[in-house]
């Protein structure tokens, strides 16, 4: 599932991309396929938080949680507008829509390069309990007798 929507929000983020930069879209044509795109991206993104933590004992799942959630936080949220802002001011300079369709295409690159490594090195979880995945640390400690 988390590849799956990654790929396809990947795949649309691409065409959205040529779309506009053809001046095909109209402002709520772009609008409703930024939704589908999110649709995608987001399903993905909230299972893929909530798988990684499952890799973690039940101790440390909701730290787990927050760190994986911070740092990409941090990686968008300092490295996006940085990137994006010199992009969309080298097309204001040059009237072209060129450097946006990149903009679209660096989007939609990370998420599908996203669902390619959910691929190789995604757990497989479903079906499973949580316990069996990564047992709790308590369940560790009386297997081997430490306190």
């Amino acid at each position: 599932m988390i590849s799956g929507c990654y790929m396809i929000s990947g795949a649309l983020m691409a065409v959205t991309g040529y779309l506009f930069q053809q001046s095909v879209l109209t402002a709520t044509t772009q609008t409703a396929l930024w939704c589908v795109v999110f649709f995608f991206a987001s399903s993905a993104a909230s299972a893929a938080y909530l798988t990684v933590s499952e890799v973690f004992p039940m101790e440390i799942r909701a730290m787990a949680i927050a760190a994986f959630y911070a740092v990409g936080t941090a990686i968008g949220g300092i490295t996006g507008p940085v990137l994006f802002g010199r992009l969309i001011e080298a097309a204001n300079e040059s009237g072209s829509r060129d450097p946006l369709l990149v903009a679209y295409l660096i989007g939609a690159g990370f998420m599908i390069f996203a669902a390619i490594v959910q691929m190789i090195l995604g757990v497989r979880a479903e079906q499973k309990s949580l316990e069996s995945i990564a047992a709790p640390l308590t369940a560790i400690k009386e297997q081997t007798g430490t306190a």
